[in-house]
C-alpha cells in the first residue's frame, strides 16, 4: 500500500536555527505513530513543520504522493494535513455545536464526530471554554475530523488530563485510523501510546535516535530507556 504521508530527512526550527534534524517516518492510511522523547525533544517542533506552521529547513514529505507544501498552514490543510494543537486552541465563548460547524466539511461530518464522542452530543449548546479538560480534547479532535484529514496529527493529547481519560480516549484514534486516516500521536505516557500506535519514533535532541514496531519497545523498556536519554541510534 502506497504511503499515506512520507517524511524523509526533515528539518526544522526557529530563526535559522534547526531545533529537529534528519527526522524520517512513513505511514500508510490507517497506521498510527507515536512520537515520544523527553521535553525539548523536537516533538511539537516536527509536528508544527508537518502542519505548515513553521518552515522547513531540510527534508521533504509527500501526502499520497505529492510534495506537502512547506510553511502554509492552509495548503498543507488543503492537503489533507489537519493539527490538533497542543492548547487545543478552541474558540472559548463558542458553542461545542459551533466550534464543529465553524471548521466542517459538511454537516455529515459534524454528525460523525458527534457519533464518535457521545459525550459532546450532551454539550452541544454549551460554550467551549465551560466544558471539562476530557470534553475540550473531545472537542478539538473532533474539530480536526470535520475537516475530513488524511493525517492527523495530535500534539500532547494527555496534557492536563487524568490517564483515565486518556485511556478512554485512545481506543477512539484507533476507531479514526480504521477509516484510512493516517494518525501522528505526541503523547508523554509512553506505555498508553505504545499499546494503541502500530510504530514508534523516539526523538531526543532534536534527532530520531529509536524507531521501530510499537509491541517490539513496549516489550523492550530499557531501549526507551536509553533513548530517552540520547544513548541509543537505531532504526
Amino acid at each position: 500500500m502506497n504511503a499515506r504521508i512520507d517524511v524523509t530527512g526533515l528539518a526544522a526550527g526557529y530563526g535559522g536555527s534547526p531545533v529537529i534534524r534528519g527526522v524520517n517516518f512513513s505511514l500508510a492510511p490507517g497506521e498510527i505513530l507515536a512520537v515520544l522523547g523527553p521535553n525539548g525533544a523536537g516533538k511539537s517542533t516536527t509536528m508544527l513543520s508537518l502542519a505548515g506552521l513553521i518552515g522547513r529547513a531540510a527534508g521533504t514529505v509527500t501526502i499520497d504522493g505529492t510534495e506537502l507544501s512547506a510553511g502554509h498552514p492552509r495548503r498543507a490543510a488543503k492537503q489533507g494535513v489537519v493539527l490538533v494543537p497542543d492548547d487545543r486552541s478552541l474558540f472559548t465563548t463558542l458553542t461545542t455545536t459551533e466550534n464543529l460547524r465553524l471548521a466542517a466539511t459538511s454537516r455529515e461530518k459534524v454528525g460523525e464526530v458527534l457519533d464518535l464522542f457521545p459525550r459532546l452530543k450532551e454539550r452541544l449548546k454549551v460554550p467551549a471554554g465551560v466544558l471539562s479538560g476530557g470534553e475540550q480534547q473531545m472537542l478539538a479532535i473532533g474539530r480536526a475530523l470535520v475537516q475530513d484529514p488524511k493525517v492527523l496529527l495530535i500534539d500532547e493529547l494527555s496534557m492536563g488530563l487524568a490517564p483515565v481519560i486518556v485511556e478512554s480516549l485512545l481506543p477512539i484514534l484507533r476507531t479514526v485510523a480504521q477509516t484510512g486516516v493516517a494518525v501522528v500521536l505526541v503523547e508523554q505516557h509512553v506505555s498508553l501510546a505504545l499499546r494503541t500506535a502500530d510504530r514508534a519514533l523516539v526523538l531526543a535532541h532534536g534527532e530520531e535516535v529509536l524507531a521501530g514496531s510499537a509491541d517490539e519497545l513496549l516489550a523492550d523498556p530499557a531501549r526507551i530507556e536509553a533513548a530517552y536519554m540520547g544513548a541509543t541510534h537505531a532504526a
